[in-house]
């Protein structure tokens, strides 16, 4: 029985190494140089990002990475403002709903309002899709015009030029790698996104 169990073991170990075989140039890239103080797992989006879209409500990547970080690993998620003829003032909102945390209620409402509905085109649109996610106009503009607000602003648009950002959806680890979109290789949406997260938390135990 002790045989078999030892057998057992050495049976999942060396799946586990199999499934952990990931390489620079396939499933991530290596930054460089090295872009230090920013968050473990970062993110990079755009509500103008069709594909930001679909990793959002299709793929649930975000979701799913989220879900299954190890303990204690800090995750953001910044806008960009490269995209679009609001991609400005989409990000100074994102500040906004980070510094109110209702990311996850207001996500929904600006991806609908900008990639399905289209109505969103104002900076008025952007404010009244808070205060359909339970935030009130006082809210909203007391912390638009705060002073934390324009310092996320600032460190979102930092991060993404130290980083040389050109594309979204992105999702970077430690500020060494960056996530291939294209490299991860399953047949649908719900395995995809478990593939992702097994990437990132390889990456995030990388050394």
């Amino acid at each position: 029985m002790k045989k078999i169990m030892l057998a057992l073991i050495g049976i999942a170990m060396s799946f586990g190494a199999a499934a952990a075989n990931y390489s620079e140039g396939k499933e991530y890239t290596d930054v460089k140089p090295l872009v230090q103080d920013l968050p473990q797992v970062l993110e990079f989006f755009s509500f103008y990002c069709p594909h930001c879209y679909q990793f959002e409500s299709i793929y649930k990547v975000p979701q799913t990475v989220e879900k299954n970080l190890p303990e204690g690993v800090t995750k953001a998620r910044y806008h960009v403002d490269f995209l679009g003829p609001l991609g400005a003032q989409m990000t100074q909102a994102w500040a906004v709903a980070m510094v109110l945390k209702v990311e996850d209620k207001v996500t929904p409402i600006l991806f609908e309002g900008i990639q399905k509905t289209q109505t969103i085109n104002t900076p008025a649109d952007i404010r009244n899709a808070f205060i359909k996610a339970g935030v009130t106009g006082e809210e909203y503009d007391a912390a638009l015009n705060s002073f934390v607000v324009k310092s996320l602003v600032a460190k979102q648009q930092n991060a993404a030029q130290d980083l040389k950002l050109r594309g979204v959806p992105a999702l970077f680890v430690d500020g060494k790698y960056q996530i291939r979109n294209n490299g991860i290789s399953v047949d649908n949406a719900e395995d995809y996104a478990k593939e992702y997260s097994k990437v990132v938390n390889f990456l995030v135990s990388k050394k």
